[in-house]
């Protein structure tokens, strides 16, 4: 007698593709009992509250409901789509409340392809982010610094520094482009600090 793999040994990936499949409901409560207490820890590392936290992990779980046939393992990993998701969650809970305001991960937008340890990552963010800041121009460092270490809104930078918002806007759009480009030619080193950190 045959049984069924997702009640003998249940994987992440066969999870969600019985989600997709066929609405199953036993994995989705299966997935929420194996996942949801770390996405929930992913999401405060990102820099949310407990209740934050909460609230984001379960719009995220509804999105994997609606979401799962969009889950393709041949592109990433189950636990990656995953804390993907909450993380985008968290992106579009932290716009919401501060639109005006840019935040760590801005600076280092998601591009699907290029994975680092997730946990990791935001522990490394700031020191790696300070550090790339330095190649900067300092006009386009100094509100890289006062939006992303001071938490200044764009209209706040543009009132203090006695420039148009458009300006304000424009420097820190071609500081993020730079930023981006840095990170991507200095991501072996990243590699190496990872290596040796954790």
């Amino acid at each position: 007698m045959n049984q069924d793999p997702i009640e003998s040994s249940p994987t992440l990936e066969s999870l969600i593709q019985a989600i997709a499949q066929h609405r199953d409901k036993q994995a989705f409560v299966q997935l929420f009992n194996l996942m949801a207490g770390k996405l929930k820890f992913y999401a405060i590392r990102c820099g949310a509250n407990e209740q934050d936290a909460e609230e984001i992990v379960q719009e995220a779980l509804i999105s994997v409901w609606h979401k799962a046939s969009q889950f393709n393992p041949k592109t990433a990993a189950a636990t990656t789509w995953l804390f993907r998701i909450v993380r985008n969650k968290r992106i579009d809970f932290v716009r919401k409340s501060r639109p005006d305001q840019i935040q760590s991960f801005d600076l280092f937008p998601d591009h699907g392809g290029e994975e680092l340890e997730i946990d990791a990552e935001s522990d490394l963010t700031a020191q790696f982010t300070r550090t790339l800041i330095e190649y900067l121009p300092d006009e386009q460092r100094q509100i890289v610094y006062q939006v992303y270490f001071e938490g200044k809104s764009h209209s706040e930078i543009a009132s203090e520094m006695d420039l148009p918002l458009g300006t304000i806007k424009s420097r820190l759009r071609l500081a993020l482009n730079k930023l981006d480009s840095l990170a991507k030619e200095h991501m072996s080193w990243l590699i190496i600090i990872l290596l040796t950190t954790y």
